[in-house]
């Protein structure tokens, strides 16, 4: 199996809850292990990267470097319309006499997909730039998508575009993200779930969202916080005899040490069997697209070090 970090713009959404961040994180920091020089974009959210990858400076505004080559940016719609107005208009001055304008700011409010349309516009300038020599100025970029729903209707804000628009610098600056977002040589899209019913179901839908109406080309599913088996069939029975009333309402407590063991080794052999069961429910509804299993890390904080480990997974995998 390939690097899950193939393309130039590498997208990561699934269900809310599934753990995207962690994993756009983790493939933050394992692109940047190879040297990459890497952007990291969250979409209009509280800023979780930073915090994930143990920085506890107050937000800032605009690109924030982490070090070690690795950058992170908030796409947010005021920001992002600024930009893209200063681009097409040239001069700060006309933008702050017609965008500033408290009229003019409600009215765009109002405007169907307009917020999506310039944080979309954004990052695809990102992936566009070019440094002083011609190079691009990222090797990777990686866009921590907004959940399922919000996600798929943010990237298809180009094919509603192409729909709607007439001719115009709108119109082609849309085509020219379709064209970025479709084309397989730049762009990929990983899904992220975890072994239970509404994540999976949700997934499988996606899926076919992303192939049939987004036509983003999919790259890897990322099953997250599988668990996996430790115990055989037999001796799972022997640790639910072992356990006996343990768990009874009426049980009294605290249990003892053998009682306590029994019962986590039980709950560990189910968690590893609803692990397996919607493991092979995905392989046989989505048989051509790869899973990754990343194992449930227990841990009483959530930081770097969780995503390192994460990162690490990612790169054994690979």
């Amino acid at each position: 199996m390939g690097a899950p970090t193939k393309n130039q713009l590498v997208i990561v959404t699934g269900k809310g809850g599934v753990g995207r961040s962690s994993v756009s994180a983790a493939l933050a920091l394992e692109a940047t292990r190879r040297g990459e020089r890497v952007l990291l974009c969250e979409v209009n959210a509280q800023a979780r990267a930073p915090a994930l990858l143990g920085v506890d400076d107050e937000p800032r505004e605009g690109l924030w470097e982490l070090g070690g080559g690795l950058f992170t940016l908030n796409l947010r719609p005021r920001d992002s319309m600024r930009e893209y107005a200063l681009m097409k208009l040239r001069y700060e001055t006309i933008y702050d006499a017609v965008f500033e304008n408290r009229v003019v700011r409600a009215f765009l409010r109002l405007v169907p997909s307009l917020a999506e349309t310039v944080m979309l516009g954004k990052l695809w300038y990102e992936v566009e730039r070019r440094d002083d020599t011609g190079r691009p100025a990222w090797d990777r970029v990686i866009l921590d998508a907004p959940a399922t729903g919000h996600g798929v209707a943010f990237l298809r804000v180009p094919h509603v575009l192409l729909d709607t628009v007439p001719p115009g610098p709108m119109r082609e600056d849309a085509e020219r993200m379709r064209r970025t977002l479709c084309d397989p040589a730049r762009t990929t899209l990983h899904i992220v779930t975890l072994p239970e019913e509404m994540p999976v179901n949700e997934a499988i839908e996606l899926e076919g969202q992303v192939r049939d109406v987004l036509q983003i080309s999919l790259g890897q599913l990322f099953l997250n916080c599988e668990v996996p088996p430790r115990f055989a069939p037999d001796e799972a029975r022997r640790l639910e005899d072992a356990m006996g009333d343990a768990l009874s309402p009426d049980v009294a407590l605290p249990l003892t040490p053998a009682q306590t063991a029994a019962a986590a080794g039980h709950y560990q052999a189910q968690q590893a069997t609803l692990s397996a069961r919607y493991r092979r429910k995905l392989e046989v509804e989505l048989p051509e697209l790869p899973i990754t299993g990343l194992p449930r890390l227990y841990s009483a904080a959530w930081g770097r070090p969780e995503i390192e480990q994460l990162s690490a997974l990612l790169r054994s995998a690979g």
